[in-house]
């Protein structure tokens, strides 16, 4: 039982700073009026039960606006005090994503009753809101991709090598990695993934699986991004990853799952050089984590998602340094 005497809990929530491109190639974004604060903001919301931020964003974004969006990189994280309903300030913290307006029409509800497209300096002039504006700042980089291009997985947990009795190739999945797979299914389409690519391992293409099934998409095997393969002639999958990696011309990402011999030394050779453990040369890599990946190799955008788990806030997760 919690007491006055008890700091309140941190409150968080999850948000995107919509973009559009007009005809003549100024970015556009959408700024929400919310009647019961008449304040001019972001989409954004706070997470469901056993919620990735990630689906909260991409939710949020739905239930206020309308429109759809498909989340690109990671943007700022807000921090600001709140009034919870008893009267007591709480801090709050508001985690940002890029979203690319990928079609529908606003429709003014409970929540939302203005939706306004404007350039970004119009947009900042309009905030209500001095942490809006470090959203908005961060939306107009220009040395950054808005999107991601790549997805690269780490399969989930397949138990160990030692209690399999089998070819390695064929170790499957165990209980918890196959519920990792299915976590993953049900976060990674916020991306929009337009193709599942797999290398040669019972246990990446059961981590793979449950992804594609939801998509409706096939997975495809990559032989040069094996760890033994990639081991043997790294150039040839970096080769298939540079190719990955170029820009579209519609948002969505290509998810490619590999092992952890291979994807540590690719991200390197991509230029991702990971500063959240101290003398640590290569970036993480955890069972059933994901890289995404934006720009070109020698200096992408690079945000890693240590697991996929409900209500996840971040603390494991983080941006590289490219």
């Amino acid at each position: 039982m919690s007491t006055l005497a008890e700091p309140p809990a941190l409150v968080r929530a999850a948000g995107c700073a919509v973009w559009r491109r007009r005809d003549d190639g100024v970015v556009e974004t959408a700024m929400v009026h919310r009647p019961k604060y008449d304040d001019w903001s972001l989409p954004k919301g706070k997470p469901e039960s056993d919620e990735h931020l990630l689906q909260t964003a991409h939710r949020e974004v739905i239930e206020e606006t309308g429109l759809q969006v498909v989340v690109g990189r990671r943007s700022v994280r807000t921090r600001y005090e709140v009034q919870l309903p008893d009267g007591r300030p709480a801090p709050k913290e508001v985690d940002y994503w890029t979203g690319q307006w990928a079609g529908g029409s606003f429709a003014a509800n409970d929540e939302v009753d203005e939706l306004r497209w404007l350039p970004l300096p119009d947009a900042a002039a309009l905030c209500s809101h001095d942490h809006d504006r470090a959203v908005l700042d961060d939306l107009a980089r220009t040395d950054v991709p808005l999107m991601p291009s790549l997805v690269l997985l780490r399969h989930a947990r397949a138990g160990s090598r030692s209690d399999w009795d089998g070819p390695d190739d064929l170790r499957p999945l165990d209980r918890k990695g196959r519920a990792q797979a299915r976590r993953i299914a049900e976060v990674l389409p916020v991306f929009a993934p337009t193709a599942v690519l797999s290398a040669r391992r019972a246990r990446c293409e059961e981590t793979a699986q449950p992804l594609a099934e939801r998509l409706g998409l096939e997975v495809q095997p990559v032989d040069e991004l094996g760890e033994e393969e990639f081991s043997a002639d790294p150039a040839a999958g970096m080769a298939v990853l540079e190719r990955l990696l170029e820009p579209r011309p519609t948002p969505g990402v290509t998810v490619v799952c590999s092992q952890g011999g291979a994807i540590p030394a690719a991200l390197l050779d991509l230029g991702v050089h990971w500063e959240g453990v101290v003398g640590r040369l290569f970036p993480p890599s955890a069972k059933g984590s994901a890289w995404v990946l934006g720009g070109r190799p020698g200096v992408p955008a690079a945000d890693y998602y240590r697991d996929f788990a409900g209500s996840a806030d971040g603390s494991q997760d983080g941006r590289a340094a490219s």
